[in-house]
């Protein structure tokens, strides 16, 4: 089961941050065949959790009847993240946490299943010589290759990257 979410208004600092209810649904599309499974990538589940560009889409993605994995990198990457928009006055802190807090619940409740990282580092690093790509980004698409499933993105690179390797791309449009 997926959130549905609630859109808040920060008027202090004009921001919007998605919140995830605690109820979940699901959203299928009829007659489109969907991935069983899909690695989600950082660049996906900030704009699930924070409202920007591509914020939508996320959202919609997070939402269909998917069993999305995650290297636990995600963690990392997702806070770092939440930490720019809070040193660049486009997120209030605890906004911050709480996105991380859900990001944790999501995991708690099945949402996302993060898988342990150390498998993936050799086959990541790997990709990232042969590819000449960042380590973290191919975490996630070792992972994708490892257990034969979509790769969920924003990152227009990495997309193309994982195309060209033959894994399957969800692509988040940034724009």
């Amino acid at each position: 089961m997926q959130p549905r979410y609630e859109q808040l208004q920060d008027r202090r600092q004009g921001i919007r941050v998605s919140i995830a209810c605690v109820s979940y649904g699901k959203n299928a599309m009829p007659g489109v065949s969907e991935p069983s499974s899909a690695v989600l990538d950082a660049s996906v589940a900030v704009r699930w959790l924070v409202l920007e560009r591509g914020s939508d889409d996320a959202a919609a993605l997070m939402e269909r009847p998917i069993t999305w994995v995650a290297p636990r990198l995600l963690v990392t990457e997702v806070a770092s993240a939440l930490r720019r928009k809070v040193v660049a006055n486009e997120l209030r802190v605890e906004h911050a946490v709480q996105a991380i807090a859900i990001l944790g619940q999501a995991a708690s409740d099945g949402i996302v299943q993060f898988v342990q990282d150390e498998d993936l580092v050799a086959p990541a690093l790997m990709l990232a010589l042969t590819l000449g790509h960042k380590v973290p980004d191919c975490m996630y698409l070792a992972l994708a290759q490892r257990d034969g499933v979509a790769l969920a993105t924003a990152d227009l690179t990495l997309s193309r990257l994982a195309e060209n390797q033959g894994t399957s791309v969800l692509l988040v449009p940034s724009a």
